[in-house]
């Protein structure tokens, strides 16, 4: 039911080749690992920090 045309289309012309997808470059693999890193950060210190304001929130209204 399918021809198999070992890469070639109809009249001995090569078909699309289908577009690799690009490789990031040294300069966005170095921004990719600070974001991460900021975001592994934040998800450790931002609860305690949001909990101390929490906490001064409820003061102030007392």
């Amino acid at each position: 039911m399918y021809l198999d045309t070992n890469g070639h289309g109809p009249g001995d012309r090569p078909e699309k080749d289908r577009n690799p997808r690009p490789e990031l470059t040294l300069n966005q693999q170095k921004t990719l690992f600070w974001i991460a890193g900021l975001n592994l950060v934040l998800l450790l210190v931002a609860p305690i920090g949001g909990a101390t304001l929490f906490d001064i929130v409820i003061d102030l209204l007392r």
